[in-house]
C-alpha cells in the first residue's frame, strides 16, 4: 500500500501550509514528519493539533514516561506502525521497561509493571476496548494523578487515536526505527 498523502514540496506549499510547517519544525519536534505530513493539507487543523500534541507529549500532568506508555497502548490498539516506530524507542529511553513494551506489542497485559504503569495500561486498554473506564480503574487513576491527570490521560488516548486515524487513512509510511515492527 502506498502513502496516499506524501510530503508536499516546499515550493508547492501555500502560505498557510508553510506557516503551519514552520511552527512544527521550529517547535520541540524539530521536523515535519509522521501525522503532520498528511495534516498539512489542513493547515489550521495541523496548527491546533500540534499545539495539543505538544502539551500532551511533553508537559502532561502524568509525566513523560506514563504519557509514552499511553501512546504505545493507543498505537497498538490502532495497529499504528508510525506511532509505534517513533514512540517505542522514546518509551524505552524514558524508563518504560522493554518487557512492558514487548507485552503491549503482543497485545498481552505486561507482567511486572509498576503500579502507575498498571493503572495507565488498564485505563487506556479499557477506554479503547470497552469505550469506557470501570469505576475501579477510574478511582485508581484519580488517586494517582488527580482530576487533571485523568483528563490528560483521556486527552492522550483521544489525540493519539486521532493521529492513528489520520495515518491509517493516509497510509503514512513507517519510518526506519530501532523498534521491532508491530506484529500482525
Amino acid at each position: 500500500m502506498s502513502d496516499r498523502l506524501r510530503p508536499i514540496p516546499h515550493d508547492q506549499m501555500t502560505d498557510a501550509q508553510r506557516s503551519a510547517a514552520e511552527a512544527v519544525i521550529n517547535g520541540p519536534r524539530g521536523a515535519l514528519y509522521g501525522p503532520f505530513v498528511p495534516l498539512l493539507r489542513s493547515p489550521e487543523l495541523l496548527e491546533n493539533a500540534q499545539r495539543m500534541g505538544e502539551y500532551l507529549r511533553y508537559r502532561s500532568a502524568i509525566g513523560v514516561r506514563l504519557s509514552e506508555l499511553a501512546i504505545l497502548v493507543t498505537a497498538r490498539q490502532w495497529n499504528q506502525g508510525v506511532e509505534w516506530a517513533i514512540h517505542a524507542p522514546i518509551a524505552a529511553q524514558v524508563g518504560v521497561p522493554q518487557g512492558v513494551i514487548d507485552g503491549i506489542a503482543r497485545r498481552e497485559r505486561p507482567q511486572n509493571m509498576l503500579g502507575d504503569e498498571s493503572v495507565v495500561h488498564d485505563f487506556c486498554t479499557e477506554l479503547h476496548q470497552d469505550k469506557a473506564v470501570s469505576d475501579r480503574t477510574y478511582a485508581d487513576a484519580l488517586a494517582l494523578f488527580g482530576e487533571q491527570g485523568v483528563v490528560d490521560l483521556m486527552g492522550l488516548n483521544g489525540y493519539y487515536t486521532f493521529l492513528a486515524m489520520v495515518m491509517n487513512t493516509a497510509r503514512t509510511e513507517v519510518p526506519a526505527s530501532s523498534a521491532a515492527p508491530l506484529p500482525d
